[in-house]
């Protein structure tokens, strides 16, 4: 064979490769709304970046005539390329090739590229479309899932890295994703379970549709097993690159910083009387938050799971935060096990990519109840709290409104080394509400009222008194728990001014094998 003849082999070998199954199945996958793996991966990634490996790989299977269909690339395409001129690695298991079914030569492919992730210190995109473990390879495919999750066990918290679910992802498939920092779920085309639908049905009876049961509604809503959903798969690649856009590329390096074309010191009049003048009155925590970050631009994580809590990516002078706000316009805003776990997992992500955090207070207190109390409140609600208070990287605090009682202490304060701590002029720091507080203190008085009007009155009369007493800001900031009250519509500026201050910050918990957190 001549030079020529060996080049134009390898031309034919890698437009085999890229053929994946092949035109009908790829024909197949566009008509239930589906892209191809390289197209997947094309959109991500800068024109022209992908660099591929292991395009020549098959399986090495020879049980149930499995040696006799073989393709190139055994079911899954991986690689690195650029996402922004920033180095990202990728996989995207292709359907079209033994229906994404997982393979030891599959798992390897990409145990090669967490490898070299790893090595780099860059992100991990994977384009999860697969039908499982390939039953032909019997424990080799089992063992390929648990290399993949080692792996990603070690990963975490060194690099970033997105799942998106662009397709049927069941059984111990789940568990990659679960181990990795976001997962990305498209309506209609995507679901992950344990079990599916007919193993449900024989083990407990239950009838219930492949939507119903891991549907990207009921992942971002239910369980919040999926941080984003997307309507379809060109949106959510643009979700993960603007996500991309806010994260470092490892653990070691702060997040990028963009030249901010909004100005620092501009000032929100609107903030000054966007809190209603009665207490139980909500207002939308979210017009606060696009009020005072760069360009209105907050990534929401979690946007449907957990509404009283709200989580998210913005920028501020520039600089990436991590924005958590008690929701009152939800359950008044109230801590419960949902959020507390959203809340903690969003933090612990923030505080080991060097992310600095901002927190917007506007809390009643924890949930009371039976069904809190015996769902684990006590564990699930001291997650939160944890995740504050390991939490390393600079701590900007505004409470807005209500911060009451044991919710005080959780939403990063002073106690918890909250670097600065601001509060609204219109800050209830206390115990409990005015309402409860009168009730305990003055039970005797209140029980010595005979008359239903003039026991009201009198409610009322100590409720005013407890008020001004105990629930504003100044009782806080005489003791330095509170460093300034700032007005409202200078918000934006002084959380700006705050954060350029505590670039430097050094803080270093105890030396330890690892925590032992509530879970």
């Amino acid at each position: 064979m001549s030079m020529q003849d060996k080049v134009n082999e390898l031309l034919e070998l890698r437009a085999k490769a890229r053929l994946g199954g092949g035109e009908k199945r790829i024909e197949r996958q566009h008509q239930q709304g589906k892209m191809t793996a390289r197209e997947r991966i094309n959109l991500l990634l800068d024109e022209g970046s992908f660099e591929e490996f292991d395009m020549f790989v098959t399986h090495r299977c020879v049980n149930f005539g499995l040696e006799k269909e073989t393709y190139l690339a055994d079911g899954v395409v991986t690689g690195y390329g650029s996402v922004n001129g920033r180095l990202v690695y990728v996989y995207a298991q292709d359907f079209t090739t033994f229906g994404g079914s997982l393979s030891e030569t599959h798992a390897a492919k990409i145990c090669k590229v967490l490898d070299q992730a790893m090595k780099m210190g860059a992100p991990v995109v994977g384009f999860n479309d697969s039908g499982g473990a390939r039953i032909q390879e019997g424990v080799n495919s089992l063992a390929g899932y648990a290399d993949i999750f080692q792996r990603n066990v070690l990963a975490s918290g060194v690099v970033p890295q997105i799942s998106a679910i662009f397709g049927p992802c069941a059984g111990g498939a789940v568990y990659s994703p679960a181990l990795t920092d976001f997962i990305m779920m498209v309506k209609n085309t995507s679901y992950m379970f344990v079990t599916g639908p007919k193993v449900v049905k024989t083990v407990t009876g239950e009838d219930v549709t492949t939507e119903n049961l891991g549907g990207s509604s009921v992942h971002s809503t239910k369980s919040g097993v999926a941080q984003f959903v997307a309507d379809s798969e060109a949106e959510g690649i643009e979700m993960i690159k603007h996500l991309l856009g806010f994260l470092p590329s490892n653990n070691m390096e702060a997040p990028p910083k963009v030249e901010c074309t909004d100005p620092i010191e501009r000032l929100e009049d609107k903030l000054n009387s966007i809190i209603p003048d009665s207490p139980n009155k909500p207002y939308n925590v979210k017009d606060v938050i696009l009020s005072i970050v760069d360009n209105q631009d907050f990534l929401e994580v979690l946007p449907s799971y957990a509404k009283n809590i709200v989580t998210g990516f913005a920028r501020m002078g520039g600089m990436t935060v991590g924005v958590v706000a008690n929701q009152p316009a939800y359950l008044a805003g109230v801590l419960d096990i949902n959020a507390s776990r959203k809340g903690a997992r969003f933090i612990r992500f923030c505080d080991a990519f060097n992310i600095p955090l901002l927190t917007l207070v506007d809390v009643p207190g924890y949930l009371p109840g039976t069904g809190q109390e015996y769902g684990g409140l006590i564990l699930h609600g001291a997650k939160i709290l944890y995740a504050y208070g390991e939490a390393t990287v600079p701590k900007v605090t505004v409470i807005l409104r209500k911060n009451y009682g044991g919710a005080y202490c959780v939403m990063s304060s002073k106690h918890l080394r909250g670097d600065i701590n601001y509060a609204w002029p219109t800050a209830e720091i206390a115990v409990m509400g005015g309402k409860g507080a009168i009730e305990i203190l003055m039970s005797k008085e209140l029980r010595a009222i005979e008359d239903p009007e003039k026991l009201n009155e009198f409610l009322n009369e100590k409720e005013a008194e407890y008020r001004d007493q105990f629930a504003n800001p100044y009782v806080a900031a005489r003791y330095g728990y509170i460093d300034d009250v700032i007005e409202p519509r200078n918000t934006r500026y002084r959380v700006i001014k705050a954060l350029m201050s505590l670039q430097t910050k050094r803080l270093e918990n105890p030396p330890k094998k690892h925590d032992n957190m509530p879970l």
